[in-house]
């Protein structure tokens, strides 16, 4: 009897011992972590302190600022706030650089740095492993055999493919505004975009925006249909007409294109992620003035603006 205690007490202290020194094992490797991320925060104080920023949580970082409003109102005013670029501390030691200066945007799209697998990996689901998320000697290979087909000469005939649906949109608004004085837009809108496409890109004869038909249902729902279409691609060289907008309206309207460039402007250290922020650039009071301005003479030939002040398709390689 009194072996058998023995044993079980004997027992009992190796597993004791050995939670002791699993639990000072973890104790260490627990300090040995908190004293990594503290010393990876002081590096990245010290990296960062040439680009002003709001005071910060050292856990939450600027979350709670953006808890009550919209995020793009708090960064408006930080964009205000410091003209050219600053940190933005997501959370410990989290933290990327957020720029609105053209110079900055000149300088970082002018570079053919690896993209970020991080940003562009999510991406790949929804638009599948194409131009926008390839890099290196296949996104050149691609991109050389893409350029062609955007050149100026070949998109010229495609504006008066999008003005007439342009055109079938506004007509519908006109109708639903006599019935209600408030219109979401943003269905429609999105109509519009498809069937400017599926013109373009399609050849497609007769207008989505407008047709409710079963089969136009079934078509747009079925696969098979989406492969007909791939198969039997061809581009149409349309003609502008009185009837319509053209690429030669265009150019011989100055005060046209300086409307058009304000319309696309939206009312949207090494190791550390650097986010281009166009919104911001494009409500930078240091750049433009009066950012909130309808102005279309900012546009007008003859102007003075940085090459990099107004990107709203991006530049450079990307």
């Amino acid at each position: 009897m009194s072996v058998s205690v023995l044993s079980t007490t004997r027992a009992l202290g190796s597993v004791s011992g050995l939670l002791q020194v699993a639990s000072l094992l973890g104790l260490v490797l627990l300090l040995l972590k908190a004293a990594q991320l503290y010393l990876r925060r002081q590096w990245l104080l010290k990296a960062l302190q040439q680009f002003p920023s709001p005071p910060s949580h050292w856990l939450y970082g600027h979350m709670q600022e953006f808890q009550e409003e919209t995020e793009l109102q708090p960064l408006l005013k930080w964009v205000e706030k410091y003209p050219s670029a600053c940190a933005r501390w997501l959370w410990g030691t989290k933290a990327l650089v957020l720029i609105y200066d053209p110079d900055y945007m000149k300088v970082v799209l002018g570079r053919s740095d690896p993209k970020s697998h991080d940003s562009y990996r999510m991406l790949i689901p929804w638009i599948g492993n194409g131009l926008l998320v390839l890099e290196g000697q296949t996104w050149f290979q691609h991109r050389r055999m893409l350029t062609p087909a955007f050149h100026y000469d070949i998109l010229k005939p495609y504006v008066g493919v999008m003005a007439d649906s342009v055109r079938v949109m506004l007509d519908k608004w006109e109708e639903l505004v006599s019935l209600d004085s408030h219109l979401e837009v943003l269905g429609h809108v999105s109509l519009m975009t498809l069937d400017t496409i599926m013109k373009c890109a399609f050849s497609h004869q007769g207008s989505i925006q407008t047709d409710r038909s079963v089969t136009t249902l079934s078509c747009a729902l079925s696969p098979p249909a989406h492969l007909s279409c791939k198969s039997t691609i061809s581009f149409r060289v349309m003609e502008g007409s009185s009837h319509g907008g053209s690429w030669a309206f265009c150019a011989h309207c100055p005060y046209y294109h300086g409307y058009h460039q304000s319309s696309l402007s939206p009312p949207c250290p090494t190791g550390v992620p650097l986010s281009l922020f166009f919104y911001g650039l494009h409500h930078n009071p240091k750049v433009w003035p009066n950012p909130e301005v309808f102005d279309p003479s900012r546009f007008a030939p003859g102007s003075s603006q940085h090459s990099h002040a107004f990107l709203p398709f991006s530049g450079g390689s990307r």
